[in-house]
């Protein structure tokens, strides 16, 4: 019998253990063994890396899942990257990556430590309770075997959950009638999103595109002249998180609240030092 999860529980835990997924995008080790197999723009590694569990999929299914990028930027590369190097090609390809951006985050002492292990074996029993139904993204990588070194055990579990919250996220946010442009702007105008010029340098936007977006959320109240979100517009973004969080208790609720606060202690010490060795690009969330 597990005791009730506090408010906001898994979404606490889910915003330590995401961005120790993400750390590997962001890394000069993904360059580099994305290059040696042939995809050396960054781009279209991106775009290979995180379909490459779903496996040979076309433009269409990346645009689908990703949601927020501009479906010609996915098309320039997709299905050409499978061309140049085949999906188990790229998955062996960022477990490297993946093995080698965590290692020199945290160091050889911390990947064979009992906090990895430990938050391995929490993360892995959380994702026990995830479920495959209308969470592409999720199911595919549910069906890959689970790493053995703890570290990438856990860098595993990570995608599991954030993948799993991701496919629900983007019910929510078609229910609120927010397209993937305003999905960004509104999420940059809580001052958690991000950043306009790394969103327009990702995702395929332009500028006009952007401008656009924020005044059709001026038309429905919730921008405000100065780019800032309405009360209504706050209320929208509070709702969207919140039915987020709905759509995604069943893993941490398994878990249990034990649980789930050892989780999120044990991940918020590893993000920590992943953070303090340059895990990120700097400026990269935020409004300006």
């Amino acid at each position: 019998m597990t005791s009730p999860l506090p408010e906001r529980a898994g979404r606490r835990c889910h915003n330590v253990l995401n961005p120790l997924h993400s750390t590997h995008y962001f890394s000069p080790d993904l360059g580099r063994e994305m290059a040696a197999i042939g995809l050396g723009n960054e781009r279209g590694a991106y775009f290979a890396t995180r379909a490459a569990a779903m496996g040979a999929v076309g433009a269409g299914t990346v645009t689908a899942t990703f949601y927020n990028f501009r479906h010609e930027l996915v098309a320039e590369h997709v299905p050409g990257v499978w061309r140049t190097a085949s999906p188990d090609a790229v998955l062996a390809a960022r477990t490297r990556a993946v093995d080698a951006t965590l290692r020199r985050l945290l160091g050889d002492e911390l990947i064979a430590s009992e906090v990895v292990a430990e938050a391995a074996e929490l993360a892995l029993r959380a994702a026990e309770a995830c479920t495959r139904t209308a969470r592409p993204l999720y199911a595919a990588h549910a069906d890959l075997p689970v790493p053995g070194e703890p570290h990438l055990a856990l860098w595993h579990a990570a995608t599991l959950l954030r993948e799993h919250r991701g496919d629900g996220h983007l019910a929510v946010l078609l229910a609120a009638e927010l397209d993937p442009v305003e999905a960004l702007v509104s999420h940059t105008a809580t001052g958690k999103g991000m950043a306009p010029r790394w969103a327009l340098g990702t995702r395929g936007w332009s500028r006009e595109d952007w401008e656009a977006a924020a005044n059709r959320l001026r038309e429905r109240g919730l921008l405000d002249a100065k780019g800032e979100l309405t009360d209504a517009g706050t209320a929208l973004r509070q709702s969207v998180e919140a039915d987020t969080d709905r759509l995604d208790l069943a893993p941490y609720t398994h878990l249990g609240a034990a649980g789930v606060e050892r989780l999120t202690e044990l991940a918020k010490g590893l993000l920590i030092t992943a953070l303090g060795n340059g895990a990120f690009p700097e400026g990269m969330i935020g409004k300006d």
